[in-house]
């Protein structure tokens, strides 16, 4: 059956200011966006909706022919008609604006029914003084944020991590937190796009506007508490023939695996099928190879690629030197 088979996925892409141009020169995007920001690689929202790039369904929408083919999900979403999640690449060439997000509680009741975003980063590169924010430093309260940011020292009571290749956070809805700038980076998120800016640096868009503020919203979502310095999680890896793999966060929102797959010095291949009980999305963040399917069907990727595996598929089989991360629900 045609919705048990892979196909890529063609991503939209954001022009925020902070943006840079690595999502065009390292992953050949070729997205005409001055900066190139983010590219929503996987995605159902309707603020940016991947499209179908290869077999029956190139051409069509993500959230089109997944809506038509439920069953795609898998078990898991039994009943849903989008993605829970959403993937993106971030090349953050200034700093982002210091954020928080709503929960699925707070999203559900303030936000017309949208999910909250609790989110995972991997960083796939960073420079030498790149830094992320992660919570307070020290315990807060409303009046003392909204003092801070109505006189310009918020950043003083923030907690700055530095960060390099390789690193995971973890960053739960109603975290306090800001990408910092020379920062690339894989997020991994709910399927939400409600974002709360506290500060911004006072910067101003291309139309020489100051982007909006939502303080008190972002008041009534903070987490007060100061928070302790996140920890890498410990990240064990399990060989099997051709492939090395490893757990970076299992939440009930997503299961986030990397995967390195070698099969350049054997002539087998590396055989893959997902379960009845979830789709599979496979980014491609180094190498290149190929993905086979039935008997003479396949599909080639390259570094960047994001390829989407319906629950219940074919098997596949994958040839080539790659690195993967894996995301099911």
């Amino acid at each position: 059956m045609r919705n048990r088979l892979p196909f890529l996925l063609k991503p939209a892409g954001k022009d925020y200011l902070w943006g840079g141009n690595r999502l065009n020169d390292d992953f050949s995007k070729n997205i005409n966006c001055i900066p190139l920001a983010e590219t929503w690689e996987c995605s159902t929202h309707p603020d940016g909706v991947s499209m179908i790039d290869s077999g029956v369904y190139s051409g069509k929408l993500l959230s089109d022919v997944i809506r038509k083919n439920p069953e795609m999900l898998g078990y898991n979403l039994k009943g849903a008609s989008e993605l829970p999640i959403l993937i993106k690449f971030i090349d953050a060439k200034y700093d982002l604006s210091v954020q928080v997000h709503p929960d699925d509680a707070y999203a559900g009741l303030n936000e017309n029914g949208a999910r909250g975003k609790t989110e995972l980063w991997y960083v796939l590169d960073a420079k030498k003084d790149s830094k992320l924010v992660y919570g307070f430093s020290g315990d807060m309260d409303k009046a003392a944020v909204k003092t801070c940011i109505e006189n310009g020292t918020l950043e003083k009571y923030l907690q700055k991590v530095p960060i390099k290749k390789d690193d995971v956070f973890y960053i739960e809805a109603g975290t306090i937190h800001a990408i910092g700038a020379g920062s690339l980076i894989v997020e991994i998120q709910e399927n939400s796009n409600i974002t709360y800016r506290l500060y911004d640096y006072d910067r101003v868009d291309k139309n020489g506007k100051k982007r909006e503020l939502h303080i008190s919203r972002a008041l009534d979502v903070l987490n007060l508490k100061s928070s302790s310095e996140p920890k890498q999680p410990l990240r064990v890896l399990k060989y099997t023939q051709g492939c090395a793999s490893e757990i970076l966060c299992a939440c009930k929102y997503f299961l986030v695996e990397r995967l390195l797959i070698n099969t350049e010095r054997s002539k087998g291949l590396f055989h893959f099928q997902t379960r009845s009980n979830s789709f599979v999305v496979l980014l491609c963040i180094g190498g290149c190879g190929v993905v086979f399917f039935r008997d003479k069907e396949y599909i080639p990727f390259f570094k960047g690629d994001c390829i989407f595996i319906p629950a219940n598929s074919e098997l596949c089989k994958i040839h080539g030197k790659v690195q993967f991360l894996k995301v099911s629900c």
